[in-house]
């Protein structure tokens, strides 16, 4: 089965590293990353969780308390595009328009084995009123640009907090074909 890669992307993030080799997440990964904008430092708690079915459970409380939805497909399998609209759905039968979904065509490095364009991709987001990129992880393309954007685009992060305060945001990572769930603690460092 292909897998969208969801967790070398926050490799990639973290630590601008790709192993070849994939291992299964199992249990709970927790990272953190102090990512500085222009304005503004934010830190990154991310929390990754193992993808096995038992844990689909969790889904619910996590994008209940997310204010991120990072969907990820891999560009060469179309099947995980199509399974994109079922975690859209998800997403918005649990948070409405409440949440920022972010729609993410992963795998750019396989372009000579692209099922899906760029502009069914950029169809489906403006459709549906997301965000959208495409990147590789395995070569580093728009992975820093993603999370970025992600951090600049979260409520409570326009300068409008008073000094002291700190935005607790919930990123959640959805995985398509195998359910696997990457969890993020964002917070707004003033």
């Amino acid at each position: 089965m292909n897998l969208v890669g969801k967790t070398s992307l926050i490799t990639r993030f973290m630590y601008d590293s790709f192993d070849n080799t994939y291992q299964a997440t199992i249990g709970i990964d927790f990272l953190s990353k102090t990512m500085y904008l222009e304005d503004r430092t934010v830190r990154l708690q991310l929390w990754d969780t193992a993808g096995q079915e038992r844990f689909r459970s969790l889904i619910p409380s996590y994008i209940r308390d997310s204010s991120v939805a990072v969907v990820v497909y891999d560009i060469s399998n179309a099947k995980s595009f199509q399974n994109t609209r079922k975690w859209i759905d998800d997403v918005r039968g649990e948070r409405g328009n409440d949440v920022i979904i972010v729609l993410v065509g992963n795998k750019t490095d396989l372009n000579d084995k692209r099922e899906v364009t760029t502009a069914q991709g950029e169809e489906e987001a403006k459709k549906n009123g997301l965000m959208f990129i495409e990147t590789s992880a395995k070569v580093g393309h728009n992975v820093k640009q993603l999370f970025r954007r992600i951090a600049q685009a979260l409520p409570g992060m326009d300068g409008e907090a008073k000094q002291g305060e700190s935005t607790s945001q919930r990123l959640h990572w959805q995985q398509n074909i195998i359910h696997c769930i990457k969890h993020m603690l964002i917070s707004n460092i003033n």
